[in-house]
């Protein structure tokens, strides 16, 4: 089977370099041609674990490749996937102005059928605007169909998601496009793994509600820590007994600094507009929404109060600015909020990231006098107040205490992600701050 994938961000990368370990022929389109050619010498824009490996494997054997010509790549595929990004607009909703060009250009060159195929998170009836955009701009009357079929890869596990996903989600309205698509995702269904076939309209909802959903986990499991820090109880505790819980279980159980990514946020703001839209208030996601937003103003009180005096001219270290371990993402992470807080504090910064330091400069807008970027955890650490963890990446699980309590200047340290133990850093001569962990 030959197939297109149109657009070489994370989705559509990651989508075209695991379709291509299927042994299918993959062609990824992408309109910038910068990124095309420096995927075309193996370059891959962004970290992904695995994934330099996978796509230069594939071109390798002569199953992946990448072009800008929308046209060659449409007339020699059977299957059209579109994975081109749908940013929030102003007011929360998604903007399907990509889309819409991609689908245009799609019409102009189909030839014969073709499958059509959503991959971008996209609002309930878009798979029916796709299909009305490619049939007003078709040159000659040709049959084709839409389906959508979303993605559910997470930053810095997506390989193994896609080649181990636990479902995989099949919405179209006519047999053939199902038919199609089984065939595609074959390898998975032969290995059992189940396989939800439905209309276009419940699959684009079903993405959606299940990343809602789990930013619902995530605000809930905070707005508990921070209950727990008024009442000494240990939110550690409370999220392993309601882990035990079938109903609940352990995932996104995890207190910190708040969710961040390109989906979360995104993906609760267009969840909550499009029921908006169909004139139904989502009370529960709009609440998901809010604790999150306040999530890091809850941090920074939590460290004012600890330190019990201005912080302007002190120098905190911040260890973490990519939104999740294993990944240089840095859209929406906390870490950018809470240094934003900092610098209107008159804050120095010294901070660091394993991977994150380039993209972290793009959106950490502060004069340079203000911040300092580190080439490692005790650079960083070397000579400040505090040191605050935002991101639990696993070289920051282990760092050598006694070094850390000789390099600060004060004892504080803020560790947002609950990876060292309270008595144990009461032992290093730590003046020691967690979440929900009085």
């Amino acid at each position: 089977m030959n197939i297109c994938i149109i657009g070489t961000g994370y989705v559509g990368l990651v989508t075209g370099a695991c379709f291509a370990e299927f042994g299918v022929n993959v062609i990824c389109v992408d309109k910038d041609r910068g990124k095309i050619k420096n995927l075309n010498k193996g370059t891959v824009p962004f970290y992904e674990p695995g994934l330099s490996d996978l796509v230069s494997k594939n071109m390798e054997k002569g199953r992946l490749s990448f072009t800008s010509d929308i046209d060659t790549a449409v007339l020699s595929s059977s299957v059209i996937l579109l994975a081109v990004g749908t940013p929030p607009k102003h007011d929360g909703s998604a903007d399907l102005r990509d889309l819409r060009d991609v689908s245009i250009q799609i019409a102009r060159y189909i030839n014969e059928y073709k499958l059509v195929v959503t991959k971008s998170t996209v609002p309930v009836g878009t798979s029916d605007k796709v299909r009305r955009w490619i049939r007003e701009n078709l040159l000659k009357r040709k049959e084709f169909d839409v389906a959508s079929n979303p993605e559910f890869l997470r930053e810095g596990s997506a390989v193994n998601d896609f080649m181990h996903p636990d479902k995989v989600v099949i919405g179209a309205n006519r047999k053939r496009a199902i038919n199609i698509l089984k065939e595609l995702y074959r390898p998975l269904y032969k290995r059992k793994v189940p396989l939800v076939i439905t209309n276009t309209r419940t699959a684009e909802l079903i993405k959606y509600a299940c990343n809602a959903f789990l930013a619902t986990k995530i605000s809930f499991i905070n707005e508990t820590a921070n209950l727990c820090d008024q009442v000494g109880a240990d939110v550690q505790v409370v999220a392993d007994a309601m882990g035990l819980d079938g109903r609940i279980s352990h995932k996104f159980l995890h207190p910190g600094p708040g969710f961040g990514g390109s989906c979360f946020p995104k993906d609760t703001r267009a969840f909550s507009k499009m029921a908006e839209m169909y004139g139904v208030t989502s009370h529960v996601v709009n609440a998901v929404t809010r604790v999150n937003n306040g999530q890091c103003a809850v941090m920074m009180k939590k460290i004012k109060d600890a330190m019990g005096v201005p912080l302007e001219n002190m120098t905190i270290a911040v260890l973490g600015l990519s939104f999740k371990p294993d990944t240089d993402d840095v859209r929406e992470a906390p870490s950018v909020d809470l240094i934003g807080s900092f610098v209107g504090e008159a804050v120095l910064l010294r901070v660091y990231d394993p991977e994150a330091m380039s993209n972290a400069k793009i959106y950490l807008s502060a004069p340079c006098s203000r911040f300092y970027y580190a080439s490692d955890a005790y650079d960083a650490i070397d000579g400040a107040d505090a040191l605050v963890v935002v991101t639990d990446w696993n070289e920051f699980r282990n760092l050598d205490l006694s070094r850390v309590r000789d390099l600060l200047k004060q004892p504080y340290f803020f560790d947002l992600r609950n990876i060292y133990e309270p008595r144990q850093m009461k032992k290093f001569g730590f003046k020691y701050f967690c979440v929900g962990r009085r």
